[in-house]
C-alpha cells in the first residue's frame, strides 16, 4: 500500500491538539488492515524530518443510534493511531494556514 492509503487523515480534536503539545503525540485515522510498521514507514515517507519513537493503534468500535420507531443508523467502526515523536520531532499539520 501507498503511504497516501495507509494515512487517512489527523484527528483534530482538543485531547489531540493537547497530546500534540504535551507529550509530542500525533493521533491519525489508519486504514483498517495497517499494522505498526506500515503506519512507521508512511509518517517517515510522509514527513522526512520526522522519527517514530512509538505506535499505539486501537480499532474503534461501531455505533448503533435509534431514530424514529424503525430507523437505525449505524456508523462504522475505524482504527487510530497514536504517533509518539522522538524528541525534537514535530509535524506541522496546518502548514500554510
Amino acid at each position: 500500500m501507498h503511504w497516501r492509503d495507509i494515512i487517512r487523515r489527523p484527528v483534530v480534536t482538543e485531547k489531540s491538539s493537547l497530546m500534540a503539545d504535551v507529550n509530542n503525540q500525533y493521533t491519525f485515522v489508519v486504514h483498517p488492515r495497517a499494522n505498526k510498521m506500515q503506519v512507521k514507514q508512511a509518517i517517515e515517507l510522509a514527513w522526512p524530518n520526522v522519527r517514530v519513537e512509538k505506535i499505539r493503534i486501537a480499532n474503534m468500535p461501531a455505533k448503533r443510534a435509534r431514530r424514529l420507531r424503525r430507523l437505525t443508523i449505524r456508523k462504522s467502526g475505524w482504527k487510530k493511531a497514536i504517533v509518539t515523536l522522538q524528541p525534537g520531532s514535530r509535524i506541522d499539520l496546518f502548514e500554510g494556514v
